[in-house]
């Protein structure tokens, strides 16, 4: 987004902002407050109250956890759906104005729900940036400007479209959102050979708590630094990103071998641990375990050809052949790989949420490996896995570029030393239950891998937010810099401590909050 565009947009916030000053006593707490604040700067169509019939469908139309959708969550007071920047600017003021918070959904993937939906009893708007969905791609420069309401399937069909041969190294999941992906790291299929969204972001135009339209130049390198993998939620609204665009080849391999535990996937997934981080950047090969089988799946950056002698020398473990190969674009592979075979390209344009995957409810956490697993350990871990309502592990395997960045680079501390990334799901049907034995589980499971995985701190993926690991404490209207450790360690390791300092400067009144938020640095001490 040109800065140029944005002269009318200050305006807008000046004026806004003076107002705000001016009135704020006698406004108070006043939620009608909010309403009549907006209905200065914002259409009223774009405003959704509990009493609309619209509400409810736009509240549920990227809702992803259904589990977060019943009559005991707290939900929003309203729903607003700016258009443009200005928009934005005025929910926040008008916002700050009436002592109403904010949250911001963009893809409604947050674990947690905290997007949408609040744990403790609280007043608060959603800030839904569906409608600020613009991809606009410069092939030439190999750049592109993003939304954050754009889903990572949009941004990767218009970078399709405009050129055969660049590609971005976000994540597999085509409906979630890129303003949350890339505030929490984002990381995919090409995470070994160009690192993670966050290392490729350039440029971001940033809403802070005064209603002020910044770029990376005027938010300044702390709160740029922030952003990019810290959660973008506790600095201000995110409305745009700047991306740098990384080549590809015309053709990429991709293939999917399934072993059963019968077939050795004990002895694969332990040897595994040690092939996977130290094969070539332009190969990665993830496994996602579940009940009794390991499904190998991967993506080569280049052919069937190119690609046998490598598996010949560096994996033969796994006895793969020309007939796994499938060739194709980057582009196709993109849907093939997370919507299965039978998936075209227009269908990373689908953003709804299908009724069937609304039935089930999930629960998520997340680790570290730095050391690999034993055999016998893997056995176990298979026997787990067996068991009726477990749940599935996904690994994601580091070495290469995303290990070649230093840990205080960016927010996301998890660089050098990692072999892989462990996400841990299981699901359930809403119409079933509530998901505690699947959620017991998880957590039994989780405590059973602690021998095994990183620790001091136990390391976590904030993009697989888990409340398990900690939450917020309230001090004197402000979060606890003390109190977030004990989560914020775990995401973001020795950064934490710059995280707060960097949420002290752009908001050091705790204005954008949620359960596991930023918290102030200076106004907690």
């Amino acid at each position: 987004m040109a800065m140029a565009k944005s002269s009318s947009l200050v305006l807008v916030a000046f004026t806004l902002l003076c107002c705000y000053a001016s009135s704020v006593s006698s406004q108070g707490n006043s939620s009608d407050g909010f309403l009549s604040c907006l209905s200065a700067s914002i259409p009223r169509q774009l405003v959704f109250t509990p009493s609309s019939p619209s509400f409810t469908p736009l509240l549920k139309s990227s809702i992803r956890n259904p589990k977060f959708f019943t009559p005991s969550t707290v939900r929003p007071l309203y729903i607003v759906t700016p258009t443009n920047a200005s928009h934005v600017q005025a929910a926040v003021l008008c916002g700050r104005r009436s002592g109403l918070r904010i949250r911001v959904r963009s893809g409604g993937h947050d674990y947690e729900g905290l997007s949408y939906r609040s744990v403790r009893a609280e007043s608060f708007a959603v800030l839904d940036l569906s409608s600020l969905r613009a991809v606009r791609v410069d092939a030439q420069a190999a750049t592109a400007w993003v939304d954050s309401g754009a889903q990572l399937g949009e941004l990767y069909y218009a970078i399709g479209k405009a050129s055969g041969v660049l590609g971005f190294p976000g994540g597999l999941c085509p409906t979630v959102g890129v303003g949350g992906h890339f505030s929490g790291g984002g990381f995919g299929m090409l995470l070994r050979k160009y690192g993670m969204a966050i290392d490729n972001v350039i440029d971001a135009v940033l809403v802070d708590a005064k209603g002020r339209l910044l770029n990376k130049n005027t938010m300044g390198s702390d709160v740029f630094w922030a952003l990019r993998g810290g959660g973008g939620e506790s600095f201000g609204v995110v409305v745009s990103w700047q991306v740098k665009l990384l080549p590809v080849p015309p053709k990429v391999t991709v293939f999917n071998v399934p072993v059963t535990a019968s077939q050795g996937a004990a002895d694969l997934v332990t040897r595994w641990q040690q092939v996977a981080p130290a094969l070539p950047e332009d190969l990665i090969i993830r496994v996602v375990v579940q009940q009794r089988t390991a499904n190998f799946q991967s993506l080569f950056l280049g052919t069937c050809d190119a690609l046998l002698p490598v598996m010949s020398s560096r994996f033969p473990e796994l006895r793969f052949n020309r007939s796994d190969c499938r060739e194709m674009t980057w582009i196709q592979s993109v849907p093939y790989i997370y919507l299965g075979s039978a998936s075209t390209v227009e269908d990373l344009l689908n953003r709804t949420t299908a009724e069937s995957v609304f039935s089930s409810g999930y629960k998520a956490t997340s680790d570290y490996v730095r050391q690999a697993i034993p055999r016998d350990a893997w056995a176990s871990i298979f026997a787990k896995l067996a068991q009726p309502n477990a749940g599935l592990m996904i690994l994601d395997p580091y070495g290469g570029q995303i290990a070649a960045v230093p840990e205080s680079a960016t927010p996301y501390p998890h660089r050098a030393g990692v072999l892989y990334n462990i996400q841990y799901m299981n699901f359930w049907s809403m119409a079933s239950g509530d998901g505690a034995v699947q959620t017991r589980w998880i957590r039994e499971f989780y405590a059973f891998m602690a021998p095994f995985v990183s620790s001091s701190p136990r390391e976590a993926y904030f993009n697989y937010r888990d409340l398990d690991l900690g939450e917020n404490v309230v001090v004197g209207n402000v979060s606890s810099y003390q109190a977030g450790m004990v989560w914020g360690q775990k995401y973001f390791k020795g950064n934490y401590q710059r995280l707060a300092m960097a949420k002290g400067q752009i908001d050091p009144d705790d204005y954008f909050r949620n359960e596991q938020s930023i918290p102030p640095f200076a106004k907690s001490r």
